[in-house]
């Protein structure tokens, strides 16, 4: 994606089901856990790069020792930095006490970070700060081991300001007003509940204070405390747990909207964003990972079972389309063939976009996270060129001589490199984004890769502002000087906006929507603007489930060649002499594609919660006002 858009978080736990010396005997250390967790935060590196945060819990620990450990880092290096952290303090402990060193009780008692269930987080903020006080895990304490209540997820909830007002109506007074930050407290408040209740019916049963403690931890029911917690919840969220006497789970929301896959031997239990990342960290094949179905929770008690419980009732499922084009590792076997299809499916319109003039055109991709749909693409135009060359071959029949033969074979398409993204400036220049210059000088082109005379085709994951494409892109690409420059992008216009942990929080901010204003403007009918804001304001009074996106109004009247051509006009600079051409994936191919992930609201405005169909609509209201504010 040649914009900055900022990705989703991304979430790795680990329950190990062994004592800890179990590990030091077969993979030689007790360290085992957190160097499993490194591994897994660093593969989801690429879902969060603001903060990044780590904790652990001991099981089965005397009073008075230290159960529970957090570190975490907003550095710029966030996955690194906490782990140094970690390594030092370890490093340290075990050169002031080398009789640590093969004794794992004493490493366990004495030596933070060490435990058996461990929670990871990396973050990337959708808004506001990137304070450390906003990166995860959470950490709600209490003086009872079974209230400490420790969270993490990937998640947006889109009725935050209801779920607070809540939290009042239950006589809380909480710190923030975040959505992290009210879970958590929602969660523990019936954790309280629970906990308070068990207390006094095990005292009934004649058990004293001390006896209470690990029965309470026996008989926690964690499903009932989750579906009352998450009863009003309405966004899409992985949200993970751990409760300080050892208990943990991962919940998914009802929808599906945010992926979560879990893995379990007799020697552990794994919780990811990502499941190409347990498969490599684990060694374990594709089959061995396991889904985690929309609105059920994993839930893995202190004694080790671990239960798979309905949560919630599932919604019609909208995973999130925008995972498989975009935030995902791509080294997941169904996202690369997924991806790879995404750029096929192009080729029919990057074709008549060209005339058919395979000879004269050159094939590339920006930025990297494009290359496997552009594998799709090329794959797609050398299986057209093959049924080209069939079918010449056999029209020349016994006149074909081996030189016309030699010929005929030689056609392929022709692929480049030609643009290189120098990563460092792209770095420096983010601190200040108003320095077009240093912008447009992002990428570098390999200059004599392309002739006047030839059509520069170049794909990418998505346009969804459009501003790198315009002030850097198709500046450099047209000191190429092509005859035709094409930009490709694999997923469909991006026409509203996300509300579930994408950062395209704001209408004017994406280029299709800049487009429909234009066209409506060309039309003499820009007065449906002011209508469709009316209407907006409108649908604000109603309850969350009636209340319908009317923002689709501002498009109902376009074709999406129409909206394409008129972003084509947007992007291109004025200084550009060359022809561009911007063609969009349509949404009939991307299910085609992703028949699993359907979630499309961003390119249809097709929202699987109440509360997305309010944020489209305040988002609408807060475009007209001039309200720079986000609208959830």
């Amino acid at each position: 994606m040649s914009d900055a858009l900022k990705h989703e978080c991304g979430i790795a736990l680990i329950r190990l089901l062994k004592p800890l010396d179990y590990y030091k005997k077969k993979y030689g250390s007790a360290f085992y856990g957190v160097n499993k967790m490194y591994l897994m935060m660093e593969k989801q590196h690429n879902r969060g790069q603001d903060g990044a945060g780590f904790a652990s819990i001991k099981l089965n620990v005397e009073p008075g020792e230290r159960y529970i450990s957090r570190v975490r880092s907003n550095q710029q290096q966030p996955i690194q930095d906490i782990f140094s952290q970690i390594n030092e303090r370890i490093n340290q402990e075990l050169k002031d006490h080398p009789e640590y060193a093969d004794d794992v009780a004493l490493q366990k008692k004495n030596i933070p970070y060490i435990g058996e269930l461990l929670l990871g987080h990396v973050r990337y903020g959708t808004f506001g700060k990137n304070s450390i006080e906003s990166v995860h895990p959470f950490l709600r304490q209490n003086n009872w081991m079974h209230r400490n209540l420790i969270v993490a997820g990937n998640f947006n909830m889109t009725n935050v300001t209801h779920l607070f007002d809540n939290l009042v109506t239950l006589g809380q007074h909480p710190k923030e007003k975040t959505d992290t930050i009210t879970v958590m407290e929602k969660i523990g408040h019936f954790l309280d509940d629970a906990v308070a209740k068990l207390y006094k019916q095990i005292k009934n049963e004649g058990y004293n204070k001390l006896e209470a403690s690990p029965l309470i931890a026996e008989r926690l029911n964690v499903a009932k405390i989750l579906k009352k917690a998450a009863k009003n919840w309405d966004g899409g969220y992985a949200m993970a747990g751990l409760l300080g006497h050892g208990d943990s789970f991962v919940l998914r929301d009802p929808a599906g909207i945010r992926p979560t896959y879990y893995y379990q031997d007799d020697e552990v239990v794994v919780v990811a964003s990502e499941r190409p990342v347990i498969q490599t960290v684990f060694n374990v094949d594709i089959e061995n990972v396991k889904e985690l179905s929309p609105g059920k929770a994993i839930i893995i008690k202190k004694d080790g079972t671990v239960n798979l419980k309905r949560i919630l009732e599932p919604l019609e499922r909208k995973a999130c389309s925008f995972e498989r084009i975009y935030f995902s590792r791509g080294s997941d076997a169904e996202i690369y063939e997924e991806r790879k299809m995404l750029g096929r499916l192009l080729f029919p319109s990057i074709l008549k976009s060209i005339d058919n003039d395979m000879e004269n055109t050159v094939f590339s991709f920006i930025p990297n996270t494009a290359e496997t749909s552009f594998y799709g693409m090329v794959k797609e135009a050398q299986n057209y060129l093959n049924q080209l060359k069939e079918e010449q071959i056999l029209s020349e029949g016994d006149n074909l001589t081996k030189e016309r033969l030699h010929q005929i074979l030689s056609i392929r398409p022709r692929i480049e490199k030609v643009a290189i993204k120098d990563a460092k400036l792209r770095t420096f220049i983010t601190e200040d984004s108003s320095r077009d210059d240093l912008v447009a000088h992002v990428y570098d082109v390999t200059y004599g890769s392309v002739k006047t005379t030839d059509n520069l085709v170049i794909i990418d994951d998505s346009i969804v502002r459009g501003t790198t494409l315009k002030k850097s892109i198709i500046k450099m690409m047209n000191r190429l000087h092509p005859k035709k420059m094409v930009i490709v992008s694999s997923a469909p216009q991006i026409r509203y906006p996300d509300c579930y942990g994408i950062d395209m929080a704001r209408m004017e901010d994406l280029v299709a929507f800049r487009a429909a204003l234009a066209l409506l403007k060309d039309q003499g009918n820009y007065h449906i603007v002011e209508e469709v804001y009316h209407k907006c304001k409108e649908q604000l009074q109603l309850p969350d489930v009636d209340m319908k996106n009317v923002v689709n109004e501002i498009y109902e009247r376009f074709t999406d060649q129409e909206l394409s051509l008129k972003i084509s006009e947007l992007l291109t600079p004025e200084d550009v002499d060359t022809e561009v051409d911007i063609i969009f994936q349509s949404v009939e191919n991307l299910h085609m594609a992703c028949p699993k992930n359907l979630g499309d609201w961003y390119f249809t405005g097709d929202y699987p919660t109440p509360g997305g169909n309010r944020v489209v609509n305040k988002a609408f209201i807060n475009f007209f006002e001039g309200n720079k504010q986000r609208a959830y």
